[in-house]
């Protein structure tokens, strides 16, 4: 995500509430989102919710429709940057690549950072992955070999896995892109602690960041050398158990961030919060009600409450029931309140005034981030999409370009002058 006043790109906007005109909205602030494009898994990884059958109720097991994916885009000009990684394998949507060309069209940067197995890919969604510019791909290895790797990774196949790595960096070199990233996320367990030093020289030699993850079940092949896993997973625990008495918090307590950060919609247009609920809506359906009116629910609008201290727990908030928020409930560590904006930023014109400043400066992706928080408020403002419009032309963007323009065009040409103030 971008940090509007940021050097540089991937940081959490600042929070705060902006009162629109009309109903009170309670902004994301944030150009992204997580839309799962697949909850479907060749896989069966013994301890995954979606093996276990734990995600079937609420989540369910199937793709996100191309039809979807495009109105989400063109309903919100505000998206910049999608997730499309969570309880399933990306690389079963067999709609996938048009869903990079799409983004790619609209100038919506893609992320398959949760992570994906790469087991099952064709080539020419590999070659889309660069050639769309998907920005960055965690791939889930937990082996240098396929006796190793296949004791957790159930049906996979290594070798496979990475023959598509090389295929990915044969397309990179072939386009002269960067894109995507790739990490190499290795699950430490006790049946695989000793191939850690084999699979990082090979993601080093594959130009991939390498990632040593805590497991998430003590059950489950527990770590045996637990000074490696130590050293080796950067954080001085062996074990979540051990992170949390080192560190005073859950391995995993920023995934509460996203509630702010980067909400995720589930494939059916379900409102999930963040990408480790299974087990819970919060109500409404970003397909059918939208999703601006879908991120301002009331039950997601008092989870955030709820999990900054500001109210108490309720039982029909999927955070309730779940060990994030006893920790920080039994703690008392808290989110900090989102910090208010200032003055200027309670009007329309406040965040134009951010977005021209960016743009006068040649800060051009902090200029799209503001016109894109401004769009998330008033959707029809032309000024915001002609900005993006011109942002993916120097970005080289032509068709999205176009695109921003004439749907600039149109509301002029449809409203006339513009007030800018709220």
């Amino acid at each position: 995500m971008f940090h509007p006043d940021a050097a540089t790109g991937d940081d959490a906007l600042s929070g705060g509430a902006i009162s629109a005109a009309g109903p009170k909205l309670q902004p994301v602030m944030t150009s992204t989102i997580r839309l799962e494009a697949s909850s479907a898994c060749q896989l069966r990884c013994p301890s995954c919710p979606t093996t276990t059958g734990h995600t079937s109720d609420v989540v369910g097991k199937s793709v996100l429709r191309l039809a979807d994916f495009v109105k989400r885009i063109d309903d919100n000009p505000w998206i910049g940057r999608i997730e499309l990684s969570n309880y399933g394998e990306v690389f079963l949507n067999l709609g996938l690549l048009a869903i990079f060309r799409y983004a790619y069209e609209r100038n919506v940067t893609l992320e398959i950072a949760n992570g994906a197995n790469l087991n099952h890919v064709r080539d020419d969604v590999l070659e889309g992955l660069v050639r769309y510019r998907v920005a960055k791909m965690t791939c889930s290895i937990d082996g240098a070999s396929q006796d190793v790797y296949a004791r957790y990774r159930v049906r996979g196949n290594y070798e496979r896995v990475i023959g598509n790595i090389r295929r990915i960096n044969h397309f990179k070199s072939a386009h002269g892109s960067e894109l995507p990233r790739l990490t190499w996320q290795f699950i430490a367990f006790g049946h695989n602690e000793h191939e850690i030093g084999s699979a990082r020289d090979l993601a080093t030699e594959l130009g991939m960041t390498f990632f040593v993850k805590l497991n998430w079940d003590p059950e489950l092949s527990p770590v045996v050398d637990e000074d490696t896993i130590r050293v080796a997973t950067r954080t001085g625990a062996a074990t979540r158990s051990e992170f949390r008495e080192k560190h005073g918090s859950d391995y995993a307590s920023t995934i509460c961030d996203q509630l702010w950060s980067s909400p995720q919609i589930n494939w059916d247009g379900k409102v999930l919060g963040c990408c480790r609920n299974f087990w819970g809506e919060f109500g409404g359906n970003a397909f059918r009600e939208g999703l601006r009116a879908s991120l301002n629910h009331e039950k997601l609008s008092y989870a955030r409450e709820m999990l900054e201290g500001a109210k108490p727990p309720r039982s029909d908030i999927p955070c309730t029931t779940r060990d994030l928020y006893a920790e920080r409930k039994n703690s008392n560590r808290w989110f900090k309140p989102r910090p208010r904006t200032d003055a200027s930023m309670r009007t329309i014109s406040g965040v134009w005034s951010r977005a021209l400043a960016a743009e006068k400066q040649g800060r051009s992706e902090q200029a799209a981030a503001w016109a894109r928080i401004l769009l998330q408020l008033k959707p029809d403002h032309a000024e915001a999409l002609n900005l993006l419009g011109q942002v993916a032309e120097s970005a080289g963007r032509s068709e999205a370009a176009s695109y921003y323009r004439e749907k600039a065009t149109s509301i002029a040409t449809f409203l006339g002058p513009q007030r800018d103030e709220m």
